[in-house]
């Protein structure tokens, strides 16, 4: 009986594709690096919140190497401090997401009929609404908090896993162990969760991975327009919104932190973008 689960030889295939792909390799290590320095960020020895009125908008230097913002706090620590928020940030929305969708695709891929166009029906329905817009009505009538924004993202980016875990359960459930597993008597959870669903990974991990950057984005966006993460809590977007009053005269508070969040968002990108190549069968030697 075939059941087509990934091999150890799958495996080591897909880790040398990964490895000789230079645009999953860069992206990998500018994961990796946000992760570190998110990590080491209280080693940097500042409060991000401690306020000296003596040393404000000091240009960068090598006491600063970032420079300070209109209150005097430093602004490197600020900037690795609000990597932990974008980070926490994008991958518990994501993980919401990512569930939400699994469960929604695979009920309607592997039950298919009238499930799966009432299903399908719904997703459409919420994939009318534009998604940033639909977040910002959700979060107008929320208190801002950082648990409030990565709930309401998750809830609201579902939709795109859920299509893609669908097609992939359509395909998959021809396979010759669905047929065998039921008449083995395995249940339709056991099916779903245990034989169908690990040869659907590839897509979901895809989709995983640049949902993070997505979910960064927005985040950004909404502290940017003063609905998200709140002061003094350090976090890219409100650092942004408070340089732009003196971008002017003092360039740093903006360029930092818009910086961060290109080279961070860039990173998951090109990762996922490597994954996707190395697990597409047509690119394997």
């Amino acid at each position: 009986m075939d059941t087509s689960l990934p091999s150890s030889q799958d495996s080591g295939l897909f880790l040398r594709q990964l490895r000789h792909n230079r645009m999953a390799l860069t992206g990998a290590g500018i994961v990796l690096a946000m992760f570190v320095l998110a990590l080491l960020a209280s080693l940097v020895g500042r409060d991000p919140g401690a306020i000296d009125v003596s040393r404000q908008l000091l240009a960068p230097s090598w006491q600063f190497p970032l420079g300070t913002d209109d209150l005097g706090r430093d602004v490197l620590a600020r900037i690795l401090y609000g990597a932990r928020i974008s980070l926490m940030v994008g991958f518990v929305a994501v993980g919401i997401s990512t569930c939400i969708g699994v469960v929604i695709g695979a009920v309607a891929g592997y039950y298919g009929g009238w499930v799966d166009g009432m299903v399908m029906r719904f997703v459409d329905i919420m994939l009318c609404f534009p998604s940033f817009f639909l977040i910002l009505a959700v979060v107008a009538f929320l208190e801002p908090s950082i648990w409030n924004i990565m709930i309401v993202i998750g809830l609201t980016s579902w939709m795109g896993v859920a299509r893609l875990v669908r097609a992939e359960f359509l395909s998959l459930r021809e396979r010759d162990y669905v047929p065998a597993a039921k008449a083995l008597g395995a249940r339709d959870g056991r099916i779903i969760f245990r034989h169908i669903l690990p040869n659907a990974l590839s897509p979901i991990l895809v989709s995983a991975t640049l949902g993070v950057a997505g979910a960064i984005l927005v985040e950004s966006a909404l502290s940017f327009l003063g609905i998200g993460v709140q002061p003094p809590t350090p976090s890219w977007g409100n650092m942004l919104i408070a340089g732009k009053q003196t971008l002017g005269t003092a360039w740093w508070l903006s360029v930092f932190p818009g910086l961060a969040i290109l080279i961070t968002v860039l990173g998951y990108n090109l990762l996922g973008e490597g994954i996707r190549d190395a697990l597409d069968p047509r690119l394997k030697d």
